[in-house]
């Protein structure tokens, strides 16, 4: 495939329509090619059967269609699949399936490698090596769909932005991408089935809120306080906890949208009773529906374990005695690293 030429998916329809109309072709040619990229995701020229070989030969001359390609699949004990895509300049990157009884969820990633180190994640100690571009992301969500009726005999119900790197480093082809799987002439799937989660980038989260979008907000917290928070994560040190709650409140302000806090427990670091009664304290200052407390996946370049299980009730009951909506989520796909923080293009 010839990459210097334009990406066809990356063209406006206006700049498609004057492209037919210099070369002489009918009206409705554009709308075939449309629903031949955005509908039935043709992922060559010559799938697009309905075009003549003509018109067909000549868009391959003008034009490429770069599409992501499966280069393997891990299948996990507890139903939940792995697939490792490959992008057209030979770039890895992974995506998760997760089934439940009445859900589908698709985990995607949005750049190659991550830029913020957080020391938990396996993607984090990565070079990122680009961001990933919208038709690449929506790439991930229709072959996981197509993965989920083969095996499931069902749809994509959900996307959380939750693979690899930082969704609100890449706001722009996120943003995008959300778009064209929510478009009527898309995978038509509503915003609000979708979350988008970060790691804390304050002025993108206040951004979300000017560009009123629709689609619901994760924060990866993991810690209480900011000494704790800088250990694991250094952005927390130019978005501290305070700072990032004003950008949640903005958030919500604007789009009354859905804000959940993500906590993943680590022993010995942030799941002391002190722990759980500054983490109640925070929950209290944002309007977040839900705390998802997170079992820890172990990766080999991190030195914590995670916590014994009275621990982890202890911190669940004094969370429950505060009223808080916390929910304990166990890991899924653990045995073939698809588990949160281990995507790393192990394979």
């Amino acid at each position: 495939m010839n990459s210097s030429l334009p990406n066809i998916r990356h063209l406006s329809t206006e700049d498609l329509t004057a492209y037919f109309e210099q070369i002489g072709e009918k009206k409705f040619r554009l709308q075939q090619v449309q629903e031949w990229l955005w509908q039935k995701h043709a992922h060559s020229f010559e799938a697009m059967s309905n075009l003549s070989k003509e018109l067909r030969t000549k868009l391959s001359t003008d034009f490429s269609l770069p599409a992501l390609k499966v280069d393997a699949t891990q299948f996990s004990s507890d139903g939940t699949i792995k697939t490792r895509f490959k992008t057209y300049d030979n770039h890895l990157i992974e995506g998760v399936l997760i089934p439940t009884e009445d859900r589908k969820t698709a985990c995607v990633s949005s750049q190659i490698g991550c830029s913020l180190s957080c020391k938990f994640c396996a993607t984090g100690y990565m070079d990122r090596k680009r961001n990933l571009t919208f038709d690449e992301i929506v790439d991930q969500v229709v072959l996981i769909n197509k993965q989920s009726e083969e095996t499931y005999q069902k749809k994509l119900s959900n996307i959380v932005f939750m693979g690899m790197g930082e969704p609100l480093l890449n706001y722009n082809n996120v943003l995008k991408a959300i778009e064209r799987i929510s478009a009527e002439d898309g995978l038509f799937m509503s915003a609000r089935r979708i979350t988008v989660s970060t790691a804390g980038v304050a002025k993108q989260i206040k951004k979300l809120g000017d560009d009123g979008v629709r689609f619901k907000l994760a924060l990866s917290l993991h810690a209480a306080n900011d000494a704790k928070r800088n250990e694991i994560m250094p952005i927390n040190e130019t978005n501290s906890i305070k700072v990032l709650i004003d950008a949640l409140n903005y958030f919500y302000k604007k789009t009354g949208n859905e804000i959940t806090l993500e906590y993943i427990l680590f022993k010995n670091l942030n799941d002391s009773p002190k722990d759980a009664e500054e983490l109640t304290k925070i929950y209290r200052q944002v309007p977040a529906d839900l705390i998802n407390i997170i079992e820890y996946n172990s990766i080999d370049a991190f030195k914590f374990t995670k916590p014994e299980e009275e621990d982890v009730q202890q911190f669940m009951n004094i969370l429950a005695n505060n009223k808080v909506n916390a929910r304990l989520r166990r890991s899924r796909g653990k045995d073939i690293d698809a588990a949160c923080g281990q995507l790393a293009n192990k394979g």
